[in-house]
């Protein structure tokens, strides 16, 4: 069973949902990245989802965008995420960790090279934002055949075919995206939600997940209290950037307030099985 899976089924058994955070790597800077990235667990992150930084993140909104910005002005590369994430292994085999990101720089970098080294450096599984189902031999079918999963993107506008479609074809668990739009622009409608997570259990058995539009802890606990897990990755990456100066270098501080302001949106998450 992979991390992903244990983790589902663990917090099912606990009764809660599970809540995920998205920090780029490489944000502001390599070291604060790696602290932020060590600390997540215990600030109450089920699940990490790292965003791998790209100069043309077409599904993100402007806080993702400066946040890949920065990432990318400080150096980070694929290389660079991967070694994040061996480093966080070291001393955290459980947490599982989903890769971010766009299709460009792994078909750079090389698709079979990528999976082998993902998966050594311990990678569960992948969001590829512009990699639909009919493109999975391009990178999801060689993901899972490494025993890694590929986490699709649903959205508001999905028929019950097209939904039929990405259920045939996830591993994990399936993203549900809230808003139309790109991420951290506008918050969901509770009952609409609601019914677009029913309509897509219809379809699969995978834990569903809801993202785009979790601003606060009430609204997190909103988000848990309808699906299998809450996302939030603007609204994070926004606080990252609320501590840096003038010269987007990161102030004194920073990993204790965003760490800090993780815990009351994961209490918030917790606090939908209360």
């Amino acid at each position: 069973m992979s991390r992903i899976a244990k983790r589902f089924d663990a917090l099912k058994k606990e009764g809660r949902s599970a809540f995920v955070t998205f920090v780029t790597a490489g944000d502001p800077d390599l070291k604060t990245s790696q602290e932020l990235f060590a600390g997540l667990p215990e600030a109450g992150a089920d699940i990490l989802e790292i965003g791998m930084p790209f100069s043309d993140p077409m599904a993100d909104g402007p806080a993702i965008q400066l946040g890949s910005q920065r990432a990318l002005a400080n150096g980070m590369t694929l290389k660079g995420v991967l070694a994040l994430v061996a480093d966080f292994r070291k001393t955290d085999n459980e947490t599982p960790i989903v890769l971010m990101g766009y299709f460009n720089p792994i078909y750079s970098f090389g698709v079979d090279k990528f999976v082998v080294e993902a998966k050594e450096a311990g990678v569960d599984g992948f969001i590829i934002v512009d990699l639909p189902p009919e493109e999975e031999r391009e990178f999801a079918i060689p993901a899972k055949d490494a025993g890694l999963d590929f986490i699709y993107l649903t959205t508001p506008t999905a028929d019950d075919a097209r939904l039929a479609t990405i259920a045939s074809k996830a591993s994990g668990f399936i993203y549900y995206v809230s808003i139309t739009g790109v991420t951290g622009t506008a918050s969901a409608v509770a009952s609409d939600v609601e019914a677009a997570v029913k309509r897509i259990k219809s379809h699969t058995d995978l834990p569903v997940a809801i993202g785009f539009g979790i601003n606060t802890p009430d609204q997190a606990k909103v988000m848990a209290g309808l699906s299998d897990a809450a996302v939030v990755g603007s609204a994070i990456v926004k606080k990252i950037a609320d501590n840096l100066d003038e010269n987007a270098t990161a102030k004194d501080g920073l990993v204790e307030d965003v760490l800090s302001y993780v815990n009351e949106l994961a209490r918030g998450v917790r606090a939908a099985s209360a």
